[in-house]
Parts: structure tokens; sequence; C-alpha cells
């Protein structure tokens, strides 16, 4: 980790020359160049010593082909912690976002937008995290009897997706059971999440079995059932759009690894672990280079912030580029997407006609 006490002000604005220029440029700066961009009025001898203490501390490196120097994942995360100022997007940008992510798209036309938007804002490879199927809303549910105790459950969600699963229940029930059942759902939890109508379902109901009348106890059974999040709908997977900008942004002798990353992406697994770990904080969060744990990733910074739905924290978007982007921009992107996105998938759902 930066550690902003060990470097004299000199060597932070050295610093943070360096990095402006090489965010700009991608290339490596001399120290005549960096002396004369951070105004200090040293000769290029102190400067250049100053630089060989930094690399020395592991802020800087000298590429084995150039005399100049380029900042490490060490100083980057030192000049985004405490030497750039976000300002928030301005109106007319947040305007163009709110219209890109319009409450009257599906659920998933939002996810593809969203993913879309972050690239071309950005100009890098912009990704947004699915919505597990326990996170979406409901828009209506029926329940229709079949032989041998199973219900066929029809389910339209959010997204405009209709879903349809047979559950096997532990007595039959006839079809005006199912149908109290089905209205009862339909009037007390539409647009809700699947798993939030079914913990309250169950929490409401446990509590009180001996007083439930012959209603409640088929709702229960049937919801416990029909709302259950099995295993292959919790999968996890993302939306990716983009990738292809990162070869206009990454040096030459890196395309090999970017070969590499573009294979990550088509697998999946390691991108996915990342972003869940993202899930776990409130906000925007960075990882830099080497920050993330991925070899892959080295290369590169993944700048990403969890969205809601319902008021529940369901997946996560960002965008993935080199080191050397302008993180003072890049961040209030993410972060306002995140919560245009959330505003957008909170919103009632227009239903079919």
């Amino acid at each position: 980790m930066a550690n902003k006490s060990e470097i004299n002000d000199k060597a932070l604005k050295l610093i943070k020359a360096l990095v402006e220029r090489y965010i700009a440029d991608g290339q490596p700066v001399g120290s005549k160049t960096l002396s004369e961009a951070a105004e200090l009025r040293v000769s290029p001898a102190t400067v250049r010593n100053i630089m060989a203490d930094l690399e020395d501390k592991g802020y800087v490196r000298s590429p084995h082909t150039s005399a100049g120097r380029i900042p490490t994942a060490r100083a980057l995360r030192l000049f985004v912690d405490s030497m750039i100022r976000v300002q928030p997007l301005a109106s007319v940008d947040l305007h163009t976002m709110r219209r890109k992510l319009d409450p009257d798209m599906s659920a998933q036309e939002l996810i593809a937008s969203a993913s879309g938007l972050l690239s071309e804002v950005t100009h890098m490879a912009g990704l947004v995290t699915i919505p597990r199927r326990g996170q979406v809303m409901l828009r209506h549910v029926e329940f229709l009897p079949l032989n041998d105790n199973r219900v066929l459950v029809i389910m339209v969600l959010d997204d405009h997706e209709v879903q349809n699963r047979i559950i096997y229940t532990k007595q039959p029930y006839t079809e005006a059971q199912l149908k109290e059942a089905s209205n009862f759902i339909n009037l007390s939890f539409l647009g809700q999440t699947l798993s939030r109508i079914r913990t309250q379902i169950i929490s409401s109901m446990k509590s009180d079995r001996e007083d439930m009348n012959a209603l409640m106890r088929t709702t229960l059974e049937v919801a416990e059932q029909a709302f259950r999040q099995d295993t292959e709908e919790e999968k996890s997977d993302y939306v990716l759009a983009g990738q292809e900008n990162l070869f206009d942004v990454y040096q030459a002798q890196a395309l090999e690894s970017l070969r590499e990353l573009f294979k990550a992406f088509s697998l999946k697994g390691d991108i996915l672990h990342l972003l869940d770990r993202c899930m776990e904080s409130e906000g925007v969060q960075l990882f830099i280079g080497q920050e993330s744990g991925y070899e892959l990733l080295d290369e590169c910074s993944l700048v990403t912030s969890p969205y809601r739905v319902d008021g529940q924290l369901v997946g996560v978007l960002g965008v993935i580029g080199p080191t050397r982007m302008a993180y003072e921009r890049v961040i209030p992107i993410v972060d306002a997407t995140a919560r245009i996105l959330s505003a957008a998938l909170e919103s009632p759902r227009p239903r079919d006609a």
C-alpha cells in the first residue's frame, strides 16, 4: 500500500506530474520534462535523485527501453487516494445517461444498455452482472393443478420473461384453492422480488401455523416451492461490452496479455469471482494492477460499484481498462451509472398488452 508520509512534498509533486503525463501519453517521462511539469525550481539532476529514491521505494520504474520512468500501481494508488478530486457529472451527462437507461425498458435491456453505456462513455470495457433470479420482481403468478400432487407455476417477471415450472406439494389442491393462493400473492406482493416474497410469506405464516386458515396453508406450501431459488438459477453471469476498446489503449508489447484477458472474459470464472468480492462493500471500489489478485489483470484497473433492486444489493457494474485510465473521470461515471440503473430497475415495469 502507498504511504504518503514517507514522501516529501517535492517527491509528491513529481509523482503527480508523472502520473498525469503517463495517463495522457502512455509513454515514459524524462527528468527534464517532469521538472517542468511539476513546476519545481530544481535541476534535472536533483529530479533524477528524487526519482531514484522513489524507484527504491517502489513508486516508479524504468522500462528497459527508455531512460524515462513510469508510475507503478503503488504510485497510481497514491494518486487516486490523495491527489485527485472527483467532480460530479454535469447535468447534461446525467440526462443522457438517464435517457439511455429508460425505466420502461425490461431488466435485460437495462443491463445490456448499462454495459454498453459504460463502454461508450469511458472507451473501455463495460460490464454489468446480471441480477440473480431471486432478485427479479414478480409481475404476475398463476398456479394450476396437475395430477400426482403437482402444480404448474406460471410467473411473469419484471424483464417480461414468462417462466414455467412444476412443483410438488405434500397434498393435492383444487383449482379454486390454487386460484385463491395466486390472487392473494398477486394482490399482496406485486412488484416485490421473488426472494423477498418467499421470505415474507414464510416468516409471517410459519409463526402462526395453528391459526392459519385453508388459504394461508395453501399459500405457504405453494409459495415455499414456487419461489425457491435453485442452484442452476443462482449461477452468476455478466454482460460485457466494448472489450475491443482495449486494443486502442494497450501498448503493443502488452497485446499478448490482452489476448489472455479476452480469454478470461470468455471463461468468466475469475472475473465473476472478483466482481462477487465487489458486492461486499458499498460505493465505488477500485483495483489497480496486482491489487485484484489475478495475474491476467496485472496491467489493468477495475472500477466497480454495486447496484440495487428493491433496496437490496443485487449486482455490480464497472469498467476494465489500462492502469493509465483517467480515474477522476471514470469514477463518477461508474458511480452515476450504478445509481441510475438502480433507480430504473426499481421503477414499476410496464405491463404487457
